[in-house]
């Protein structure tokens, strides 16, 4: 009961505020749940789920609750299925899909060779990548990990930045170290990266090579030119899985047409591909996170809307002028 409520009954308070027309009352190991049918149906559902989590070692979040109320709301999966599914385990840390979208990418990446993660930040497009791409690694599945992304300024330019080109790069690639940071012993990236067991490179330095054996990341895709998108893409070799990761409203690129984006286009038919497609519904981070990307949807498909009134109002104008001739 403890684990189940949490301390100072936070996660009680989080399952009322779940469903505020459900009265909860705990009596020693009992739980009482009083309200309209439909509530108390799925609030009985909800503490299930998480007492099967609790009973296979896990330690519940409040967001773990409300996440598992809008799995048993959709109907799509049950909780414990989707929250229980461990990746890796590191420094007493288990990675593992935390939401139906998150579950459905890693599930993806198993199931084909080439998977494009595409979502806005927080929703763990890389993170769950990269954790798929140590855990192929220690299971002897591949022979090394290569981790690349385009370097293109977002304000300052390259040349501007001190240091020599590894100097300069190291800032576009340092996402990429964090995550590994969290994933294997950071004592032993040095020796792996040293051995060339894994390689953290700028996009640039894929061109003329063929991978084999490999778990190959794409990050920050969207800043891609559809050019270097079908360089990369050709570069996969025998016995290889590549993901491509990316946010399509995070564009950096000074003009023209986004790789990834062409890449959503042209390959969505093409078999042993998948297009995992995640929202704010997936978003990780701080709940503000998953707010914010849907404050700045709601403006972007304003804006769309606003245009296209405006074009409708133009072409309306032109048509009355021409007929009044």
């Amino acid at each position: 009961m403890v684990a189940l409520f949490g301390s100072e009954d936070r996660l009680l308070k989080t399952l009322e505020a779940t469903y505020p027309e459900v009265d909860v009352h705990a009596r020693g190991n009992t739980i009482v749940l009083q309200g309209k049918p439909a509530q108390v149906a799925a609030a009985k559902q909800l503490v299930e789920e998480m007492i099967e989590l609790i009973q296979a070692g896990q330690d519940l979040l409040p967001q773990d609750f409300t996440r598992s109320a809008r799995m048993i709301e959709d109907g799509a999966a049950r909780p414990a299925d989707v929250l229980s599914q461990s990746i890796i385990s590191s420094r007493g840390k288990t990675i593992r899909p935390k939401t139906l979208g998150q579950k459905t990418y890693v599930d993806a990446i198993d199931n084909n060779t080439i998977v494009f993660g595409i979502g806005p930040a927080g929703t763990g497009k890389t993170y769950l990548a990269m954790a798929k791409a140590v855990q192929a690694l220690q299971r002897k599945e591949i022979s090394r990990i290569i981790l690349t992304r385009p370097a293109v300024e977002a304000g300052e330019k390259l040349g501007f930045l001190p240091g020599t080109l590894n100097d300069k790069i190291d800032p576009y690639l340092r996402p990429l170290f964090d995550a590994l940071h969290d994933m294997l012993d950071p004592e032993s990236i040095p020796k792996l990266m040293t051995s060339g067991t894994i390689e953290v490179a700028p996009l640039a330095y894929m061109r003329g090579r063929t991978l084999n054996d490999a778990f190959i990341i794409l990050d920050e895709a969207q800043n891609t030119t559809p050019e270097q998108m079908k360089m990369f893409l050709t570069r996969l070799g025998f016995n290889s899985k590549m993901i491509v990761t990316g946010d399509v409203t995070q564009i950096d690129l000074p003009n023209g047409t986004s790789g990834l984006k062409l890449a959503t286009e042209v390959l969505s038919e093409v078999d042993d591909m998948h297009f995992s497609i995640l929202t704010s519904d997936d978003v990780v981070r701080h709940t503000l996170v998953a707010k914010i990307v849907d404050a700045y949807s709601k403006y972007d498909d304003a804006k769309i809307a606003k245009k296209a009134a405006n074009n409708e109002a133009a072409q309306n104008r032109i048509a009355k002028k021409a007929s009044d001739k």
